[in-house]
């Protein structure tokens, strides 16, 4: 019986080398290894043997089935690293493919200027302390609207033409806000700060300064006692950093359902110079974002107490700022899909 076991061992290790798939494998494992097995088989002989033979033969068997799984495990992971070796080679990108559609003279584009600003954006919080972090674009109406302090049937509704899924229960994101309460959920103790860059979409009348999916760029910090001052100043260091100088900026009463009190934060037109043109619609302002006190009924749908903790939010709109830094007059450049506008901004 030791002789048997020998032989299907040796017979084993003579034909482990010619497997080269793991589907094959598997099938290999199982003709020595399964239930109705090799090595199961010369097992079911051990009845007939005495009991110092079924001592020895038992220790022998345990050992040769030891060897047969670490040699299996082995020449599976020899499989498994030439499938990702093969698949690599047959998909290998050449990443020196830019520098050499230079050299024949064509067209490579760059960065967008929309990520070019997003990057910056969050370089800029990053050194205050603020963290990053992502939402869904398809959204459910509870944190687009109502965990935000807009139930059904509020008017603020009406402010916004959302893009519906047949349900009525999904909808296209309106605004990075519904960022806020899933950031509140997933921080859950404050204090904390965060920012989420992102796409949005409304139904909108397409014109030199509105688009139907347009980017927004929303903040949010919680903690105690904070307080317009402070969102102020976070505020006007981010338009400093983007513009690279300091700009007139004026702060106006605004209504916005998820911030008490509300206000609007405008800057004078960098195209113009503050007389008047298409994109400040003639009044030499530029509308950057909406800001304002975290709303205690949006605290609470963030599971946070606020009769403890306070905080200040804003959404900002990163299309307009890309016009502005880069004397773009109309939105809809950037979305157009034109490799010769993007190319414009490589030397930025």
């Amino acid at each position: 019986m030791l002789d048997k076991l020998q032989e299907v061992l040796n017979e084993f290790e003579q034909s482990l080398d010619s497997v080269n798939s793991l589907p094959d494998m598997a099938q290999f494992k199982s003709e020595y290894l399964g239930k109705k097995g090799k090595l199961k088989g010369l097992m079911s002989g051990m009845k007939d043997l005495s009991v110092e033979e079924k001592k020895s033969f038992g220790a022998k068997a345990n050992e040769v089935k030891q060897t047969m799984e670490e040699a299996i495990g082995k020449r599976s992971q020899q499989i498994e690293l030439s499938e990702i070796n093969a698949k690599l080679e047959k998909n290998w990108q050449d990443i020196s493919w830019l520098e050499r559609v230079k050299d024949k003279g064509q067209q490579s584009a760059g960065l967008h200027p929309l990520t070019k600003i997003t990057r910056d954006l969050e370089d800029i919080f990053l050194s205050m302390g603020f963290d990053i972090l992502d939402g869904p674009h398809i959204e459910t109406e509870f944190y687009n609207f109502e965990a935000l302090n807009v139930p059904a049937n509020h008017p603020a509704r009406d402010l916004q033409d959302t893009f519906w899924f047949n349900d009525m229960k999904h909808l296209l994101r309106t605004q990075t806000s519904n960022i806020q309460i899933r950031g509140m959920e997933q921080k859950k103790n404050p204090p904390f700060k965060f920012v989420a860059p992102g796409k949005v979409f409304r139904s909108e009348s397409l014109d030199a300064s509105h688009e139907a999916a347009f980017h927004q760029f929303e903040g949010m910090m919680i903690g105690e006692d904070i307080s317009v001052s402070h969102m102020i100043h976070f505020l006007r260091t981010l338009l400093r950093e983007v513009f690279k100088k300091d700009i007139n900026v004026r702060l106006r009463p605004g209504y916005f359902p998820f911030v008490e009190p509300g206000f609007e934060l405008d800057y004078e037109c960098l195209l113009c110079g503050g007389k008047g043109c298409s994109v400040c619609k003639q009044v030499g302002w530029v509308e950057a974002l909406g800001c304002g006190m975290v709303h205690p009924n949006v605290l609470k749908a963030g599971g946070i107490d606020p009769h403890k903790w306070n905080g200040f939010a804003w959404g900002l709109g990163v299309d307009r700022l890309v016009m502005m830094r880069y004397h773009i007059d109309d939105v809809r450049h950037l979305h157009q899909g034109d490799l010769r506008f993007s190319e414009q901004f490589k030397a930025y």
